[in-house]
């Protein structure tokens, strides 16, 4: 497959970004390239992926939404149990009578 040129040089197209990581003071984030397989998705740099902000603010935007949702199920998970009302869970008041 062939690169796309942009600006006068070839760069390939992201699909989207499934991950972020940060070591050692540098941050990078697991890329899917479009028209390829699993096989080909690998850590870039966040400075060598300087034209796809869109795609990167996305990704944020997307990890933000689902960090705040986990942060209210658990929540209401920890208020549930505090109440005695774990529903769907056995307690020990079920098990041992």
């Amino acid at each position: 497959m062939k690169p796309v040129e942009v600006e006068g040089v070839e760069k390939w197209e992201i699909e989207k970004i499934l991950n972020k990581r940060k070591i050692r003071g540098v941050v990078k984030y697991l890329v899917q390239w479009k028209r390829f397989t699993a096989k080909h998705d690998n850590w870039e740099r966040k400075e060598d992926l300087e034209n796809t902000r869109k795609v990167g603010t996305e990704f944020e935007e997307r990890i933000n939404t689902e960090v705040r949702q986990q942060e209210r199920l658990d929540r209401i998970e920890e208020r549930d149990f505090r109440r005695g009302e774990l529903s769907g869970k056995y307690t020990a008041k079920i098990l041992y009578k």
